[in-house]
């Protein structure tokens, strides 16, 4: 398990309280198309502040799609993304057609408040753990090295890896690598976490670490968007549940009313692949 002291988390996340809570992530009409392919259709997300959202689905139903369009790493052709208050990609105009493209320059700045973890680590090779938390902060930022190495002795204790900061990443097993991998997406102090399978390129027994990490996130206040597979970890982490099947979200609710009582048998349907304790 990862240990992390309260001091330590107080001072990497603020936490957000109920009466703070407010729309993070709003997402409306979104659609995107490969070719003749609508992978999402007018798919419309509100994320509060705090909130932890969990998305599954079936295989090409759109996950992963939904979050490279949150952060505009996937261009989309409708609809309208919005991080706390400010739009990325699009501006809206006074119809959903005369929406306006912001320039790269502005799509660059608006992700910086955007953290993504992906299925592949892609931690640089030939940095130490402690030069690739702190490469993008100095770099991007211009944090001061001494303020930017700080942070990151930090965001790395409270993953569990602070004995491992002077290691290169070949040294490390996938878990600790993926926990690199947040505390790099950390280091540029996002307003949100974007999670994409974090866990699918790990051997079982690494799977816990990364999800602990997780989990003290969202115990800190982190919003939080996670797709995964890990129904279990999906149950315990998410404060709603979110399913996807054919680009569209067929159905949104609390975990257990989700995962124990869907209203719809798609889900249901879904859900019997994984363990018979779901059976509705």
């Amino acid at each position: 398990m990862v240990d992390i002291s309260s001091d330590v988390s107080s001072r990497v996340i603020e936490p957000q309280t109920a009466v703070a809570r407010r729309p993070m992530l709003a997402m409306d009409e979104v659609s995107k198309r490969f070719g003749s392919l609508e992978v999402l259709r007018n798919i419309s997300l509100s994320v509060s502040a705090g909130e932890v959202v969990v998305v599954i689905g079936p295989s090409g139903s759109g996950k992963t799609t939904l979050l490279r369009c949150i952060n505009m790493l996937e261009d989309y052709e409708k609809g309208i993304v919005v991080i706390d208050g400010e739009p990325i990609g699009y501006r809206p105009g006074a119809t959903p057609d005369q929406r306006q493209r912001m320039s790269e320059r502005e799509i660059a700045a608006a992700r910086e408040h955007i953290g993504m973890v992906f299925q592949s680590y892609n931690l640089f090779p030939h940095m130490t753990v402690l030069h690739n938390v702190t490469a993008a902060p100095i770099r991007v930022k211009g944090v001061p090295r001494a303020r930017a190495e700080e942070r990151a002795r930090e965001l790395l204790a409270m993953v569990g890896l602070s004995d491992k900061m002077a290691e290169y990443p070949a040294r490390l097993s996938g878990g600790q690598q993926q926990r690199v991998a947040i505390a790099r997406a950390l280091a540029m102090d996002p307003k949100i976490m974007l999670f994409d399978e974090v866990t699918s390129a790990l051997d079982p027994e690494l799977v816990g670490e990364v999800l602990a990490a997780m989990q003290e996130l969202a115990r800190a206040g982190m919003t939080m968007v996670v797709v995964t597979h890990e129904m279990s970890f999906a149950r315990d982490i998410a404060d709603r549940i979110v399913f996807m099947d054919g680009g569209v979200i067929v159905e949104q609710g609390k975990p257990d009313q989700l995962l124990f009582s869907p209203t719809t048998e798609r889900v249901r349907a879904f859900l019997r692949r994984y363990n018979d304790r779901y059976r509705i």
